[in-house]
């Protein structure tokens, strides 16, 4: 028997590890960039390893053009208007001619900076933070399909939740066996035979 309660223990403390890890994925990759009005990007190449190397995911916070510095990470288009992005991070600030204020961007795997400079119409935001591996599954589904997949998510996590908390009502109400007397139970059965 005893083994069998360790066997349950071990087996709801990794349904619940997993159970949290899933929740934690959910709400890095989906709930907090809608709160805080950020979007999720996937890496796709090398240019930015070792600290963004491809299939991470990248959560990036609009900014003020003002804001950006060197140093930054920044989300841009390539070509304004063309939805086709690149995280890379800023090396250098300079002015048009028009006195608007542009970026030299440059992969930090890369041996020269990026050929165009970036616009200020073109920065999508700066990386706020990044998740490892999570860009592959963003990556896969498109935005219809991640919504679906969050939906699915939280209610097999509430299905879950609801069976968990039968079993433990169920298991309150279940009466306890004869065979396992309490301390008064033992009292009684030696008075009875005393007598």
């Amino acid at each position: 028997m005893p083994g069998r309660r360790a066997a349950s223990w071990v087996g709801q403390v990794l349904a619940w590890l997993v159970i949290l890890g899933v929740v934690a994925v959910v709400t890095a990759a989906v709930v907090v960039p809608r709160l805080a009005g950020a979007t999720p990007y996937a890496v796709l190449t090398g240019s930015m390893r070792s600290d963004l190397p491809p299939g991470t995911l990248v959560v990036v916070r609009p900014v003020a053009v003002e804001d950006v510095r060197i140093g930054d990470i920044v989300t841009f288009q390539l070509t304004s208007g063309d939805p086709v992005v690149a995280t890379h991070r800023v090396v250098a600030i300079g002015s048009a001619g028009s006195g608007e204020r542009t970026f030299q961007t440059q992969g930090d795997a890369n041996d020269a900076p990026d050929p165009d400079w970036v616009r200020p119409v073109q920065v999508k935001g700066r990386v706020w933070y990044a998740v490892p591996y999570l860009g592959h599954a963003n990556d896969l589904l498109n935005g219809e399909q991640r919504h679906l997949a969050v939906l699915l998510t939280a209610g097999g996590l509430v299905a879950y939740a609801c069976f968990m908390f039968g079993g433990a009502v169920r298991d309150r109400r279940r009466p306890v066996p004869s065979s396992v007397a309490t301390d008064g139970d033992a009292d009684r059965v030696g008075e009875m035979a005393d007598g």
